[in-house]
């Protein structure tokens, strides 16, 4: 047994990796705000370039797992993973271009779990309990104090995290199904590899829906369509960082779930939220609302709740290869 996955560290390097991971990615809505937002690059464009890079920079991690692992007799689910992954990341960065908070954006992010039951309920057959069923109304309500509803500071902008939060928690159901009888390596390595060309066939549709809409029929910070040619000045030096930081995210977050299972993960995952609130707030300015102290408890003491009703139904060890 190898230092890494000794049992005596895979808490602490799994706990390190995943708070590695949450700074990594809470970096990327940093820049991904400032670069959309603050410097007028189309959200589809800035995607884009950031996975292509950012698939350079996991080549190794790449050849690492092998392209034997692209054996499946789902090719169609995987493709399936990929695209709502990728629509996900467009939703959310779309967000960030139309101006909604971070502090904002990773909240109503975090409604995650509560697609995952509704999809498990309805396509794996998993049992709907009433402890499910109370978690995701407390949730839903925590969102709709978070997105302000029924507020002047509502605007629509804040159903993209929302629609964000449905597509991942759709390829997590996806993700469930394929498990079964897919290894963990050939997952990761379609996600790699598909990621980066779903979010070029997104640009191209969107290209296809500006020349055919009417004038005005798309948001503005979308009329745009979808430009090929990455972005100069400062704006290429920061998307070439993001892309860079998206790669280490993923290899943060490929490593602590070598070394512990995601039950034990998840209370650090669930750091990203004060974390990306205090990065917002002191670097681009972003105060959070007052509401939105409360719904954030709310949605994080339902998601918790629900990782722990899950755990004590199934209950895992933590995982020491």
């Amino acid at each position: 047994m190898n230092q890494l996955s000794s049992a005596s560290n895979a808490p602490l390097l799994g706990a390190i990796f995943m708070l590695g991971a949450g700074l990594t990615f809470a970096i990327t809505n940093i820049l991904t705000p400032i670069i959309t937002y603050g410097m007028g690059v189309p959200s589809t464009a800035t995607v884009f370039w950031q996975y292509v890079i950012a698939t350079v920079f996991a080549l190794p991690l790449i050849a690492r797992i092998g392209f034997g692992a692209l054996k499946t007799r789902h090719p169609l689910w995987h493709e399936s993973r990929a695209l709502l992954s990728a629509l996900g990341v467009q939703f959310f960065a779309f967000g960030f271009a139309s101006g909604v908070p971070v502090w904002q954006m990773v909240a109503l992010s975090m409604t995650g779990p509560f697609f995952i039951i509704t999809g498990a309920t309805l396509f794996l057959g998993e049992r709907l309990t009433a402890q499910r069923l109370g978690a995701t109304v407390v949730g839903f309500i925590g969102a709709v104090m978070v997105s302000q509803v029924g507020t002047e500071q509502f605007t629509w902008a804040s159903i993209l995290p929302v629609l964000a939060a449905a597509c991942w928690g759709s390829v997590s159901v996806i993700t469930k199904y394929l498990s079964r009888d897919e290894a963990p390596e050939s997952l990761t390595l379609y996600m790699l590899v598909l990621i980066t060309p779903n979010h070029l066939l997104i640009g191209l549709l969107l290209g296809i829906a500006v020349a055919v809409l009417p004038a005005g029929a798309l948001p503005a910070s979308l009329a745009t369509g979808f430009d090929f040619v990455p972005p100069a000045g400062d704006a290429l030096w920061l998307v070439l960082l993001l892309g860079f930081v998206t790669a280490a995210a993923q290899y943060f977050l490929s490593l602590a779930y070598k070394v512990a299972d995601a039950t034990y993960l998840q209370p650090f995952d669930d750091l990203k939220l004060p974390l990306n609130t205090l990065l917002g707030w002191v670097v681009l300015s972003q105060v959070p609302a007052v509401w939105f102290w409360p719904g954030a408890l709310l949605i994080l003491g339902a998601s918790t709740f629900i990782l722990w009703n899950e755990q004590t139904r199934s209950p895992q060890r933590l995982k020491v290869a």
